[in-house]
């Protein structure tokens, strides 16, 4: 990878919808080396795909917790068994397993508190094996 690479790579995290014109202007290339590049980074697993970035107050989801969560247990069961029920739930919008404590790291995002207590109450808290959970609010996101 060269700096050319790490070009078309910045450019695309910026604006993912740019044209391959617009991304080869942008990074002092002709359009044909610009497009063969893109792809050898797609199919290298370099870029692993595109998204929408969609604003969470739009789509009712604007409430976000973060939440420090530790099981009981690190058998595999529990823990594939919670991996998986967590990570289905739409309101989590990231789920990191860490080493050391707490065990997990879980990003919600739901419409107020109402929505976030249902959903700890009635959904995380039925989870076999959960040993602790400590809900943090965000007061303000700095960075994204």
């Amino acid at each position: 990878m060269d700096e050319i690479d790490r070009a078309i790579i910045g450019e695309l995290e910026r604006d993912g919808r740019l044209t391959n014109v617009e991304l080869a202007q942008r990074v002092g290339l002709t359009t044909g080396p610009c497009l063969r590049r893109v792809q050898r980074l797609e199919a290298d697993g370099v870029i692993a795909g595109y998204r929408a970035v969609i604003d969470p107050t739009a789509v009712g989801r604007s409430f976000e917790v973060l939440i420090d969560l530790s099981l009981e247990s690190q058998d595999a069961e529990t823990v594939e068994h919670f991996e998986r029920t967590l990570a289905g739930a739409a309101e989590v919008v990231e789920l990191r397993r860490l080493f050391g404590s707490p065990d997990y790291f879980v990003r919600v995002a739901v419409a107020d508190l109402t929505a976030y207590e249902s959903f700890l109450s009635g959904y995380v808290m039925t989870l076999p094996r959960i040993k602790n959970v400590t809900s943090h609010f965000t007061m303000k996101t700095v960075k994204r």
